[in-house]
């Protein structure tokens, strides 16, 4: 309980002068009210119904929560699929903002649909947040072997460089709920489970099909585990099956939403109703419309309309993002970058042996690397390492390189982990706390520094005293966290 009773104080923010925290939507409510909009080319539809007294109360409040691709997420829950880019958008999110506006029907005479999917937004996504940081936390204790190391990372976690995305209406906060749980249970023994989630994770975005290297890697480790005892030609076409389940599992909600839009698009149907409203902006803005004529990817021999959207209307694809004129969003992304390739290098340069075979085959000192090693340093970490390596090239070289911080920061805890294992390796308040009984709560020190319930709290109180490593990791932690909110909700471009 003291575990979730921090967690839930720390997020989504804080205010280091008195204990307590600021809501990142009472925040973003403020910078929405004093920064004016800039005047984006986003997406942007009409509002069909009218809009009282309270629905501009809630515009006032949470307006700020559905900018950028948002407003894609809104307007799927309240439309449908209606334009033929929304398709880049996964379902699982407008799903769930649709069962949250049905828990506000009581109140939809003083509220319009859209006041109540910006409720949703709010609520569900400050939930997720808070059970994604929870299931962080656990995942940390069961692979990192460290309860102080699983806390700070959990930490960290509430004051993500992503925070913003985590708290706007974007999918980052389930897709990270879904994610991190998966991997605890899979942490647990329970692959079904995992895999469950795991799929669920890809109906939210498309890059929870690579989780499945998770499902992979651990069948394969039972394999090696298993051959020197039991039959290896029962065993291989074990592993066989269990990998092919695996990518089945994992590809069938990407698969299912690929089919349903090629029924909209390539297929005749029913005419669709359509707000004239809607149609207009779509002839302004160039939109194609579900059943208006068939577009070019139907006739390809795989017929996928996310691999069409990417690269017609977002011009994704390998190198495409080299351009003189991205200079600022590669030094945006930078940070991140380092910190994940600073991971990899320190964790390849401790346990060479490890990465080389994979992490599938250990040497007779494994057991001694296990217990001498807790932490990130933890063999268990090898394959999320991997991950988070693979993610971080994927998306430097084949995306739009400025959401490469809330890609990763929604995506892998080596994030959070890395962090947490350089503050407490480089930071003597840490260390000096090491050497007392784990407890999450600590009044006093052994260094006579002044440190409040929450670790990180303590190491903003003690600012001038820390390491360099300290104040980098920090910086960049909350500079990212303002900043985020401060240009985010006013329609200012950001990571």
């Amino acid at each position: 309980m003291e575990i979730g009773t921090q967690i839930w104080l720390l997020r989504p923010g804080f205010d280091s002068g008195k204990e307590e925290c600021k809501s990142g939507h009472e925040a973003e409510a403020f910078f929405n009210a004093i920064i004016p909009d800039h005047h984006a080319e986003a997406f942007s539809p009409p509002r069909l119904a009218p809009s009282g007294c309270v629905d501009q109360l809630v515009e006032g409040l949470l307006g700020g929560l559905s900018r950028w691709d948002a407003e894609h997420f809104l307007f799927i829950a309240e439309h449908g699929y209606l334009y033929e880019h929304n398709f880049a958008f996964f379902p699982g999110f407008p799903l769930a903002l649709l069962i949250g506006t049905e828990l506000l029907r009581p109140f939809r005479g003083l509220l319009s649909q859209r006041s109540c999917l910006l409720i949703s937004v709010a609520s569900l996504n400050s939930l997720f947040s808070v059970l994604a940081a929870v299931a962080l936390h656990d995942l940390s204790c069961l692979v990192l072997h460290c309860p102080r190391q699983a806390f700070y990372a959990a930490l960290l976690f509430c004051l993500s460089p992503a925070n913003v995305f985590l708290t706007a209406g974007y999918s980052e906060a389930l897709f990270t709920f879904l994610t991190f749980s998966a991997m605890g249970q899979l942490e647990r023994g329970r692959g079904w489970t995992s895999g469950f989630l795991f799929a669920l994770a890809t109906g939210v975005r498309s890059n929870g099909l690579v989780c499945v290297g998770f499902l992979l890697h651990s069948q394969c480790q039972g394999f090696f585990t298993s051959l020197v005892v039991l039959n290896p030609l029962k065993q291989f076409f074990k592993l066989v099956a269990s990998v092919c389940l695996s990518v089945l599992t994992l590809s069938i909600p990407f698969a299912l939403f690929q089919y349903y839009a090629y029924t909209q698009f390539c297929l005749p149907g029913p005419a669709r109703s359509i707000p004239e409203p809607l149609v207009q902006l779509a002839v302004d803005r160039g939109y194609r419309i579900v059943g208006e004529n068939k577009p070019p990817w139907c006739s390809w021999d795989l017929p996928l309309i996310y691999s069409y959207i990417q690269d017609v209307y977002w011009n994704v694809g390998f190198l495409r993002y080299y351009e003189l004129k991205q200079v600022p969003n590669f030094l945006l992304a930078a940070p991140v970058a380092i910190l994940v390739f600073w991971a990899t290098w320190t964790y390849m340069t401790t346990h060479p042996w490890l990465c080389l075979t994979l992490g599938l085959r250990r040497n007779k000192n494994s057991k001694t690397i296990e217990k001498s090693n807790p932490g990130f340093l933890s063999p268990q970490v090898f394959v999320y390492l991997v991950h988070a390596v693979f993610l971080l090239l994927f998306g430097g070289l084949c995306m739009h390189v400025q959401v490469l911080t809330r890609f990763l920061a929604s995506s892998t805890p080596v994030v959070y982990w890395f962090p947490a294992y350089l503050l407490q390796d480089q930071e003597l308040l840490l260390r000096s706390l090491g050497t007392m009984p784990w407890k999450p709560l600590v009044e006093d020190s052994p260094s006579r520094q002044k440190v409040p319930r929450n670790s990180i709290m303590g190491l903003l109180y003690n600012w001038k005293t820390c390491s360099p490593v300290t104040r980098y990791i920090l910086g960049y932690f909350l500079t990212y966290w303002l900043l985020g909110l401060l240009l985010h909700c006013n329609f200012l471009p950001w990571t």
